[in-house]
């Protein structure tokens, strides 16, 4: 199928790796120009020379951190002068430290928002004025299963997610008439090093080894693997596509069967 967003703009945030790298991959396979970065600049930069040598795109690397709202401006600005204005957004960072409420301190909380509610206003809100302008954009927020399903011993994540869940629905609704849809991809357990760092820390405070930790999850996962970043992305790229043009609102499991509710 031919998604029809050859050349168009995309910035993917947190795709050095993981589930973002997964997503700009999957752009980049289908033409788009992409922007990645990552709080390592130099890592951002090799990711994405690898990526444009694997799928024959333009792909640019960017060293930001996007729980720093000034870094997020310097992103924006140096993405408009390097492809141009944004027309597709990926909204990604990385988790907060695990930890239930009774181990979590105050300042971690507002540290968790940053990371994980604030930066995806703060891109939103940075790239919407050009795609109004265009009355074309799709925006895709890498959020988690545990905005339906709170995840024991991730306390922080839980909370920050639900928060920018409530946020894409609103702004959602507002942004539609312009042609512009907002949806959120929600991970299960996917082979990224996130999930790899989860595993560890579970073994150490359970007291197994971390390949009965692995085991147990995959097990409890009714497709019996763990997702990989490459699967990922694909669907990212559909929700950016032309075809998906009358889906907006919505929160989409890419899990495996993990969630167990009904909505």
């Amino acid at each position: 199928m031919d998604l029809a967003i050859d050349g168009k703009i995309a910035l993917v945030t947190a795709a050095s790796r993981g589930l973002g790298r997964g997503c700009a991959e999957r752009l980049a396979a289908e033409g788009c120009r992409v922007a990645i970065c990552s709080r390592d600049g130099g890592r951002a930069k090799r990711a994405a020379e690898e990526i444009a040598d694997q799928t024959g795109s333009e792909v640019l690397g960017f060293g930001a951190d996007v729980s720093r709202v000034e870094e997020i401006s310097r992103l924006l600005g140096a993405v408009r002068q390097a492809l141009g204005d944004p027309e597709i957004l990926v909204t990604n960072a990385g988790g907060p430290p695990p930890g239930n409420f009774a181990a979590t301190p105050l300042g971690e909380y507002q540290k968790a928002l940053d990371l994980n509610l604030m930066s995806a206003v703060h891109l939103i809100h940075g790239a919407v004025p050009a795609m109004k302008a265009k009355g074309w954009g799709r925006i895709i927020a890498i959020t988690s299963i545990s905005v339906k399903q709170p995840i024991a011993n991730l306390l922080l994540s839980n909370m920050a997610r639900a928060g920018l869940t409530g946020f894409l629905k609103t702004v959602a609704t507002e942004l539609a008439p312009f042609g512009i849809t907002v949806n959120a991809l929600l991970p299960g357990i996917h082979k990224t090093s996130r999930v790899d760092q989860l595993v560890q820390e579970r073994a150490a405070r359970e007291g197994k080894t971390v390949a009965a930790v692995a085991g147990e999850m995959v097990a409890a996962i009714p497709a019996k693997i763990m997702g990989d970043p490459s699967d990922f992305g694909a669907v990212a790229a559909f929700l950016a596509s032309a075809q998906a043009r009358f889906i907006t609102g919505h929160n989409l499991l890419v899990d495996g069967g993990h969630y167990s509710g009904l909505l």
